[in-house]
């Protein structure tokens, strides 16, 4: 059914209970599966005094390049073909969601597996979800992990 499994990795709790789930389902449809972390570009601060946006965001790239390395061993370690891929979002206008939207796109996926953080009340209106807007964008399946309640 699913021959083409992307997975969102993060480095979070219900990013590694998405990638078991990832693991699970590859395994029950002999799936390949790729790995993917989004890197999103880091804002111009005006209000925040000097920083510079290239050394956070190499800082990024690195802690994703470690953390695919880590994926795409424990894929290997359960016998699955895979991929792994560093994704920047593109411009101004494109965020985490978009990004993961145009990846999907890009490789074919027949399914996205990715976790949720359960935010609630006050902290989800203000920051939104990730996971809420990708499914909204989403013109593939979405298998959402959630995290333990908490609470």
């Amino acid at each position: 059914m699913y021959k083409k499994i992307l997975v969102a990795v993060d480095g979070s709790d219900t990013s590694k209970l998405a990638l078991a789930e990832a693991i699970r389902l590859a395994k029950a449809f002999q799936s390949t599966v790729r790995a993917v972390y989004i890197v999103d570009s880091p804002a111009m601060l005006f209000d925040v005094g000097y920083y510079d946006p290239t050394e956070l965001r190499k800082s990024f790239i690195e802690a994703g390049t470690l953390l695919l390395k880590e994926t795409a061993d424990a894929l290997a370690a359960a016998g699955l073909a895979n991929e792994t891929t560093l994704v920047e979002t593109e411009g101004v206008g494109e965020d985490v969601a978009g990004a993961l939207q145009r990846e999907a796109l890009q490789s074919g996926a027949d399914v996205v597996v990715m976790g949720t953080h359960g935010r609630r009340g006050l902290a989800h209106a203000m920051l939104g979800s990730v996971a809420e807007k990708f499914v909204r964008l989403a013109t593939t399946p979405v298998l959402l992990v959630r995290g333990p309640a908490k609470g």
